[in-house]
């Protein structure tokens, strides 16, 4: 019987499947549902579609109980650096004791043997040999869990199974004692839609959100939703890619190769290649299309230039030094005075007074709040840098 169960999402935006994940874990027991959510930066290198109160409303409308923030400098981490993170803020609360979430093979066992897999020596020794080969990182990954778990290479060459390994890999390093609850995923796969059972991916709203609005994700988003992102639009509170072409662009200029060379991710040269790209891209589309090669990944590079206009260095902790509180339904804060009992990291609804709680927390809520302040340039209706220090606790 589940009785507090997580999930480590962005819901970008909120959508039927994430509904349907919700009253999944409900069906099997759980009480209550709290969901790590990343801010308005997301692991794709880029800025969510909705800013972050609006996804937060969406995510308590749609079934969450508890919304807790992912901080920026780990929500546009590689898939093991934002695993490892939300697994984390779930384990420090003390009260969570099951992480759901999807995978196109949702076989607990096999995902947690795969993820041990991962943390042999022999791996790591394979893992070496691959690149050294050349191609790009995930090529050499799914080769060097073939070599040591045969079957291995088939798991990992889906985006959820692959996030959901590493999700167990956070588990077991941390020793966190969360339990797996997968699902299998349901409806369109990244970047499809399927109109005949109400399913879309978040790839694929983003796109027809851009092309028609609004009013063309009402077949695929909660009832409760669609006033929220209808407001959205209306508002401008939304991503416009060319605003942050230029919001970001604006802060990369100001960079010199030095202060690339401090950014995490940047090696190998990698920070004279930037810098000329830097100076010579239009867009960011043109940067990144300047910036491709066979070694790097497309992701890889579009998380490396966000984390290079917010000043994401190699200083950066491990894990987040503390308990951010976005949001609560009725249920969510009857967790919330349990985990004021259970917690094992600093916990507030005010980032404000967690910044002040030690060095670590100033620095990643700072960090946090400077991505927030970059997202709010690139909406379409761009607004005055406000610090997410000032962001409301919802309440529904």
């Amino acid at each position: 019987m589940l009785k507090i169960v997580g999930i480590i999402a962005e819901y970008d935006p909120f959508h039927a499947g994430h509904a349907w994940q919700i009253q999944q874990a409900r069906q099997a027991g759980a009480r209550a549902v709290v969901c790590v959510m990343s801010p308005s930066v997301v692991q794709r290198g880029g800025c969510a579609l909705f800013p972050t109160p609006v996804r937060v409303r969406a995510a308590l409308a749609g079934g969450a109980d508890l919304v807790l923030s992912l901080p920026a400098p780990y929500a546009t981490l590689s898939a093991e650096g934002f695993a490892a993170a939300g697994v984390h803020l779930l384990s420090m609360l003390g009260c969570v004791d099951t992480l759901c979430f999807g995978a196109e093979t949702p076989d607990p066992e096999l995902l947690h043997r795969t993820a041990q897999t991962l943390r042999r020596p022999e791996f790591q020794r394979e893992m070496r040999h691959a690149l050294r080969q050349g191609g790009g990182f995930a090529a050499a990954r799914a080769a060097a869990a073939e070599a040591v778990q045969p079957g291995a290479a088939a798991l990992l060459a889906s985006p959820n199974n692959i996030l959901g390994v590493e999700y167990c890999k956070a588990i077991q390093a941390q020793k966190s004692p969360l339990q797996v609850f997968a699902l299998a995923r349901r409806g369109a796969a990244h970047g499809e839609a399927t109109p005949g059972d109400g399913f879309a991916s978040a790839s694929a709203l983003r796109t027809l959100f851009q092309a028609e609005g609004a009013d063309a994700m009402a077949p695929y988003v909660p009832a409760a939703c669609l006033p929220l992102y209808l407001q959205a639009q209306s508002e401008g509170l939304f991503h416009d890619p060319t605003a942050g072409s230029i919001a970001i662009l604006s802060r990369l200029r100001g960079l010199s190769a030095q202060d690339l060379l401090r950014v995490r991710g940047v090696n190998e040269g990698l920070e004279h290649r930037l810098y000329q790209s830097i100076q010579s891209a239009v867009s960011l589309p043109a940067l990144y299309a300047d910036l491709k090669t066979k070694r790097y990944a497309h992701a890889r590079l579009r998380r490396l230039v966000l984390d290079a206009a917010l000043g994401y260095g190699k200083q950066i902790p491990a894990l987040p030094p503390y308990l951010h509180v976005l949001g609560a339904s009725e249920q969510g804060l009857a967790v919330l005075k349990t985990a004021k009992e259970t917690a094992q990291l600093p916990l507030s609804t005010s980032l404000a007074r967690l910044r002040d709680i030690a060095p670590d927390c100033e620095r990643i809520a700072r960090a946090h709040s400077d991505a927030e302040d970059l997202a709010a340039l690139c909406l379409a209706r761009p607004q005055p840098c406000q610090t997410a220090y000032t962001q409301p606790f919802l309440r529904v």
